[in-house]
């Protein structure tokens, strides 16, 4: 499998030199011979001329960060990566690669997550080309590889996982961004190989349930909100509730037997539990009575 070869091109301001040179001096050739009706001095000195001529197609320019592919008839000679103004043969095709960072931000997805649920997520990638002649030869349009490849992998991803986890220490979508996007990366670059790109970073940048069931969704979390809210609302209490008990009967400040005990455990559930505020009921008599 052939890979990227890094060559270097001939430094184009003495080589613009010699071309001007030898221009001057086939010309001089020329009107000499003309004068002096040398038929083969002449053609010599046109030959010379038009092949200084053809000479100067061969300088290009590269910019930082930039890249050119060099093919002579077909046959791929190299990658120029250096900057600067060099001269290549005036007979290659060379074609300029980006070797910036870019980044990528893939479409809105309707896609069913692991539970069968409906919803939207969207990435953003930050990727730059590596190897310029897998780039170039491995792929026909390596950024539009670039754009299905990672939104195929998102789909992928997207539907191994649930949005939501309903059981603790189970992976999502929503509460485990880290290890989603760091899978997310992988899966992308692996895919993205063959092209000579590296990706550098993955983000998500949208995740919600489709409209048709976010309201529904919306509710089933608030529920679930309020449940963990009262299971913690009641263990509270009944902390409360064992520390008084106690502190009665370490105290003696008062004697309970089971049925008083139930039942002021009853009262104090009731005051510390209640979402309104409870109106307490003056007893007079006697707690036996």
């Amino acid at each position: 499998m052939q890979l990227e070869k890094e060559v270097q091109g001939v430094p184009g301001w003495p080589m613009a030199a010699v071309l001007v040179v030898a221009a001057v001096g086939s010309a001089w050739l020329f009107v000499q011979a003309s004068k002096q009706e040398a038929g083969l001095v002449i053609l010599l000195a046109l030959v010379v001329l038009l092949a200084d001529l053809g000479c100067w197609f061969g300088f290009t320019v590269l910019n930082p960060n930039m890249a050119k592919v060099v093919t002579v008839f077909g046959v791929y000679k190299g990658s120029i990566k250096k900057p600067g103004f060099w001269w290549v043969n005036p007979f290659s095709t060379r074609r300029g690669i980006s070797l910036r960072v870019r980044n990528f931000e893939s479409a809105r997805l309707k896609v069913n997550d692991h539970d069968g649920n409906p919803i939207e997520i969207a990435a953003v990638i930050v990727w730059q080309v590596v190897e310029t002649f897998e780039a170039v030869f491995n792929v026909d349009d390596y950024e539009n590889f670039v754009h299905v490849q990672t939104e195929s992998a998102l789909r992928g991803m997207a539907t191994s996982y649930p949005y939501d986890a309903h059981e603790e220490g189970k992976v999502s979508l929503r509460l485990f961004t880290s290890e989603i996007t760091d899978r997310l990366r992988n899966e992308i670059q692996e895919r993205l190989e063959k092209a000579g790109v590296k990706v550098l970073e993955t983000r998500i940048s949208h995740l919600a349930y489709a409209p048709e069931i976010a309201s529904a969704m919306l509710r089933r979390q608030q529920a679930g909100a309020v449940v963990a809210a009262r299971a913690r609302i009641v263990e509270g209490a009944v902390g409360m509730v064992e520390m008084a008990l106690e502190e009665l009967s370490r105290k003696k400040v008062v004697e309970l037997d089971e049925e008083r005990k139930a039942a002021m455990v009853s009262n104090l559930l009731v005051v510390l539990c209640s979402e309104q505020n409870v109106h307490p009921v003056v007893n007079t008599g006697t707690l036996y009575q």
